[in-house]
């Protein structure tokens, strides 16, 4: 019988039998499996990346889960709802009819002007005035393919339905303010005269220098800038931006104090309590106010305001634009280039104010006399 062969194994090659051995009994996804899974994720991903970016539905006035009808309302030709509510002296003996439109994140019941303006310049002037509801805020319907026209024409409509006559006059706060330029721009004819207090400006209009926009714009705070680079170059991430919590976004929308000058602080408690009303202003969402608010605000314009010509060049009527030199939220070095390039516009400064100015004692006053008679008379 052949005796049996003795064979010596190395350390190597004890090593790597071992790791064969490891190798063998370790689990392994198969290659094609992995991939489906990586791809369910990506999916996934995508999935909650949409759904994050996209704004709930609205919840619209009258309808069975949104909030009820209080306003009067009129219904506009395109078939939406316009809420508003009436001040002054009835339209029917008023010498002078008046269209105001509020700022953001308010309603009609935010009518400056209105509220604040002396019986006496009600009575002895005749002034009527009708605030309404910007689409989507309070309880006018939300308007999905609002532009920067389409509130110029929600304005004509509601004159006509209202019965004020083939001209009437257009003051506006703030974002309010803005939309003045609209009117001005698309229903020139239909105008006795304009007011613009405080209006916000849109950093991107052609005819800013860059340097001086650009210096302008970053004297906002941080989180305030990207705000407005979202409205402006990815509008469609405005409600994410506005509703995600990972970074600060808008101070305005957070309504914080920080903004505000120190007269602004001082005339705050000057302004009407908004209690029994504050509620309505986002009722049917925010993303149908105070976001599409700044996608229009900040967005890509239709036309620029400082291209505009003259609405009365024979004088017939007279366009104003006031502003504080102090005004944290829109920087007077704007509305002074804008009055430069305008010089048919009634510019008003005024030292030491900030952007709540029209509050001030008598301030309603001066604004609405120089606009109706031409009469310059400050507080």
């Amino acid at each position: 019988m052949a005796a049996g062969v003795n064979r010596k194994i190395s350390a190597a090659s004890a090593r790597a039998h071992t790791r064969k051995s490891k190798q063998k009994t370790s689990f392994q996804l198969p290659s094609g499996l992995f991939k489906k899974i990586s791809l369910i994720f990506f999916v996934g991903f995508l999935a909650w990346g949409y759904k994050a970016t996209r704004p709930p539905p609205p919840k619209t006035c009258g309808s069975p889960d949104g909030p009820p009808v209080t306003a009067s309302r009129i219904k506009l030709t395109d078939g939406r709802f316009l809420a508003y509510k009436e001040y002054g002296v009835s339209k029917e003996t008023a010498k002078y009819k008046m269209v105001f439109v509020h700022g953001f994140d308010c309603c009609r019941h935010d009518a400056v002007i209105a509220t604040t303006l002396s019986p006496d310049i009600v009575e002895g002037l005749g002034v009527y005035i009708v605030s309404f509801d910007r689409p989507g805020y309070g309880e006018s319907d939300p308007n999905p393919n609002g532009t920067v026209k389409s509130l110029a024409l929600d304005i004509e409509d509601l004159a006509d339905h209202l019965g004020l006559g083939s001209r009437f006059y257009v003051v506006g706060f703030s974002t309010g303010g803005q939309l003045i330029w609209t009117c001005l721009k698309y229903i020139p004819h239909r105008l006795a005269g304009a007011t613009l207090i405080a209006p916000v400006v849109n950093y991107w209009w052609p005819s800013f220098p860059s340097n001086l926009s650009k210096e302008a714009f970053y004297q906002q705070f941080p989180q305030d800038q990207w705000t407005l680079r979202v409205a402006h170059y990815v509008p469609w991430l405005t409600y994410w931006w506005n509703t995600q919590k990972w970074f600060p976004a808008s101070s305005i929308v957070a309504q914080s104090s920080a903004v505000l000058s120190r007269q602004d602080l001082e005339l705050m408690p000057k302004r009407p309590s908004r209690k029994e009303y504050e509620a309505q202003v986002r009722q049917q969402g925010e993303y149908e106010s105070l976001h599409r608010d700044y996608n229009i605000a900040f967005g890509t314009w239709e036309f620029d305001p400082m291209h505009l010509k003259n609405p009365f060049p024979h004088n017939e009527g007279s366009v104003h634009l006031w502003h504080g030199d102090e005004d944290g939220i829109v920087p007077v070095t704007l509305q002074r280039y804008i009055a430069q390039q305008l010089p048919w516009i009634h510019y008003h400064e005024l030292p030491g104010a900030g952007h709540m100015f029209p509050f001030a004692d008598g301030m309603s006053d001066a604004i609405i006399k120089a606009l109706l008679i031409g009469e310059s008379s400050l507080p």
